[in-house]
């Protein structure tokens, strides 16, 4: 539902008016003539590839559809390698929220492109289960369009979010546990880790 709406009022900004909606409060940003063009990549492609995420993940959908599920698959991939993340990637320079905010959408958008690409490759060598793992790890940071305006939207009630270090923690957490819930439940590096510190503890 949340990935629904967003996707929707993504595709309002097809008005391409440079006046609207966010836009409004990033006219230092606009009139730079970098930004513009950068933000339609990112939020555009990045409302698309939001849906497409979550059909990718449908096991249902994947063996009932698997010609579709390529397809889809494919303008994930290239929306966010091409687009999607090349436009988050110049947008983090215009957030004016101080370093950590800055560092925090900077790696968020290095890690976004880099498993995704590991995505592709691994498919590409019919490695199907370790292209599974490297795809939930590309979803979950693209999860981070839906947890960061839920985290933003509930704790405006509680804090000044104008507030660099406020925001900064908001930032951290649109992805971070996004990524570590991935690595756990689809037994990646941190679910070995965990049961590997529990053995070493029970023989110790």
């Amino acid at each position: 539902m949340l990935g629904t709406s967003l996707t929707i009022n993504a595709l309002t900004y097809l008005n391409f008016n440079p006046n609207y909606g966010f836009l409004k409060i990033k006219q230092a940003a606009v009139a730079s003539g970098i930004y513009l063009p950068f933000y339609y990549f990112h939020v555009l492609i990045g409302g698309l590839i939001l849906v497409a995420g979550f059909i990718q993940i449908s096991k249902w959908f994947r063996k009932r559809y698997l010609n579709l599920h390529r397809k889809v698959g494919y303008f994930y991939v290239m929306g966010i390698l091409f687009l999607a993340a090349p436009g988050g990637l110049v947008m983090s320079f215009f957030v004016d929220r101080g370093p950590l905010v800055l560092i925090s959408f900077l790696l968020q958008c290095s890690l976004w492109f880099y498993s995704t690409t590991y995505a592709f490759l691994k498919i590409k060598k019919k490695d199907i289960v370790a292209h599974e793992l490297w795809m939930w790890r590309s979803f979950s940071l693209t999860l981070a369009a839906i947890t960061l305006r839920v985290y933003i939207f509930f704790l405006s009630f509680y804090f000044d979010l104008s507030q660099p270090i406020a925001y900064a923690i908001i930032a951290w957490a649109s992805w971070v546990p996004n990524l570590l819930l991935v690595e756990y439940f689809k037994k990646g590096w941190l679910f070995y880790y965990l049961n590997k510190q529990i053995i070493h503890a029970h023989r110790s």
